[in-house]
């Protein structure tokens, strides 16, 4: 009786590991059938912006606001003729209506009295040129506006590049081409395959300087730099056979 008892037990492990085994194996081919691989392909192109944008300040403070105004007026056909004389055209200057605000003096304690004793103007000066090269020469070269006694101030120009769309639609196919053959990569030391893509996700452009490795979640727009780095990013999850 004993020995059967013995027997019957024995006879349960192997099946209950029979069982065992089996369901693995068919879980473990479950999980294969639907196993997928996510993988981010990168793409980058280098060009050089087709257009540019530079900002000039012309400003004064005198003893009021016609005197600044005066002032201003009479500074700017200077600017203008230097602007010309850089080749710029007239059409691509647009001169923006002077704006300016009340000095007031200010108390032992430093604070504003209602007493206005200087008013202070200024008036922007915007060209635009497909001629980048020009735009940068004239943001080094202002000095001799200002030794010519003329106030003014040039902010740093910004580089455009006209057929990003374009770029762009190039750019996530080639990222995309780029994740298969990492997947294919990676796949192959597993033997196994890459199979239909199940999704797929764009991510964020990052338009930067050539050099620089600078990042960011919500993407990049760099108008610094003449010579720009469009780089795409493409998020594929692909199924492994």
């Amino acid at each position: 009786m004993e020995k059967l008892e013995k027997f019957q037990i024995l006879v349960s492990c192997v099946i209950i590991t029979i069982g065992l085994l089996f369901a693995s194996l068919i879980f473990a081919s479950k999980i294969q059938k639907n196993d997928n691989i996510t993988v981010t392909g990168s793409a980058s192109k280098i060009v050089k912006s087709d257009s540019a944008r530079l900002t000039i300040a012309i400003s004064a403070r005198e003893n009021n606001q016609k005197t600044t105004f005066t002032t201003i007026k009479n500074q700017t056909p200077s600017v203008i003729k230097y602007l010309q004389d850089k080749g710029i055209k007239k059409e691509d200057i647009d001169i923006k209506a002077i704006t300016g605000y009340k000095i007031y003096k200010q108390n032992e304690r430093g604070y504003n009295t209602n007493e206005a004793i200087a008013f202070e103007g200024n008036q922007t000066i915007e060209i635009k040129s497909n001629d980048v090269e020009k735009i940068k020469d004239i943001s080094t070269d202002i000095q001799s506006l200002i030794n010519k006694g003329i106030n003014v101030e040039v902010y740093a120009p910004e580089y455009f590049y006209s057929d990003l769309a374009t770029i762009k639609i190039d750019l996530l196919k080639e990222a995309t081409l780029d994740a298969k053959q990492r997947a294919k990569s990676m796949l192959e030391a597993a033997n196994s395959r890459v199979g239909k893509v199940k999704s797929m996700r764009m991510g964020v452009f990052q338009i930067t300087p050539v050099d620089s490795t600078m990042v960011s979640d919500m993407g990049i727009n760099d108008t610094s730099s003449i010579d720009k780095k469009v780089t795409a990013v493409a998020n594929v999850v692909f199924k492994v056979k």
